[in-house]
């Protein structure tokens, strides 16, 4: 066995290069577009299945550095918090309740089948974390947090192996079904979102027609980088002030916070300043950021951990992929009022239940980049997904393990 330890350097560049492969063949395959696959998601996958065959067949473990993704995570939050004007926010009450309510049960219903099969199935009793809420819910992150607290008390040995394996599935499952679940519901209910609408997060592809649009130059992408680095240099300083508190917050969703409080205040206060939000400068950003990211994360799968998952493990993931999905179509898009931004809502919504938000804001990128803006969804969702849900996550996993 040869370990491969690719630089962080390296790993970006070849983060981008992957991206553009996924570009070239969601042009060349039409279906892949018309199915809203994110770029990154189809050149991402292609590079996990090259990493593959290196281990199957010459015993190579490619191993990226990940740490310029920590702050591409950290720019794409911030853009989202940088968009959310106050006027959003208050229209987005009743929605950001409704889909809070939603996910809050959907919680509930993903551990009740965790812990059915693992009866059913005779399955040991550590596992039903990660056959639930620990690994689908809360994605890599949660996965790799609670594992060794839930090996320690239920001496089950293989947690973190089989929470990073489900977690890894679960992505790759999100990452592709968001898209085409938007797109069926956007067709069967002859659905279309605003062509005019300012930006949140990526640029539609059809560019030609400038009238009325801001203009992108390099003035405004240094001004763009310039605000989104002072709101994170101030999330790391109130990161430890937050925590003083009791209250433990990724920084990611401090940055968040942090931008949603800047962009409702500054201004307000120095109207002269040109602030970036929903400007094409902070979309081409924040695009830039969530494309690489996912890239990263997507191309730095060891989709070899994943061959001794097992069949009941499978199985398990099966009713999971077909719950969310049932959910998504029946119970989310109604709830969320059947309009267009109900059905953005439910190709984010796979990433809430399966994946992580970037992969849920991915989806909903590439959805409106082909169909038109959906600025509340952008700010309803992070909000649920990287905040709220979980706080209630870690109640649940909590009484899970016992």
């Amino acid at each position: 066995m040869t370990r491969l330890e690719v630089p962080g350097l390296i790993t970006f560049t070849i983060a981008i290069l992957v991206f553009f492969v996924g570009t070239g063949l969601n042009r060349a395959i039409p279906k892949l577009r018309e199915w809203n696959i994110p770029e990154a998601v189809t050149g991402g996958l292609l590079a996990a299945l090259v990493t593959l065959a290196a281990f199957r067949f010459s015993g190579i473990e490619v191993v990226f550095d990940l740490n310029a993704r920590d702050m591409l995570l950290l720019y794409f939050f911030t853009g989202i918090g940088l968009n959310a004007r106050l006027d959003d926010l208050l229209s987005g009450g009743r929605p950001l309740v409704m889909l809070l309510a939603l996910t809050l049960i959907y919680l509930v219903i993903q551990n009740a089948i965790a812990l059915g099969s693992v009866a059913a199935l005779g399955l040991p009793d550590g596992i039903t974390a990660f056959l639930g809420s620990a690994s689908l819910i809360g994605g890599h992150g949660t996965t790799i947090a609670w594992a060794p607290v839930i090996a320690a008390r239920t001496g089950f040995t293989g947690a973190m192996e089989v929470g990073i394996a489900v977690a890894t599935l679960g992505l790759v499952i999100a990452s592709l079904a968001g898209g085409p679940i938007a797109r069926y519901l956007i067709a069967r209910n002859n659905l279309s979102g605003p062509q005019d609408a300012a930006p949140v997060m990526g640029l539609p592809e059809e560019t030609t027609d400038t009238k009325g649009r801001d203009d992108v130059s390099h003035v405004s992408l240094m001004r763009t980088v310039l605000v989104l680095n002072v709101v994170v240099l101030i999330a790391f300083l109130l990161e430890d002030v937050v925590e003083r508190t009791g209250v433990k917050l990724p920084l990611f969703v401090v940055c968040l916070l942090v931008a949603i409080v800047l962009t409702n205040t500054v201004p307000r206060l120095l109207p002269r300043l040109n602030w970036p939000t929903r400007t094409r400068a902070l979309a081409l950003v924040s695009d830039f950021s969530l494309s690489v990211f996912l890239s990263m994360s997507l191309m730095s799968m060891q989709l070899w951990t994943i061959g001794g998952l097992g069949v009941a493990l499978a199985v398990v993931l099966a009713l999971q992929t077909l719950a969310a999905v049932l959910y998504i179509l029946f119970v989310v898009f109604p709830a969320m009022g059947r309009t267009y931004e109900a059905a953005v809502l439910s190709a984010g919504f796979t990433g809430i239940s399966l994946g992580a938000t970037p992969t849920a804001i991915a989806n909903m990128t590439a959805v409106t980049k082909l169909h038109g803006a959906a600025p509340r969804a952008f700010i309803v969702l992070p909000l649920v997904s990287a905040f709220f849900i979980d706080i209630a996550n870690a109640f649940a996993i909590g009484w899970l393990v016992g």
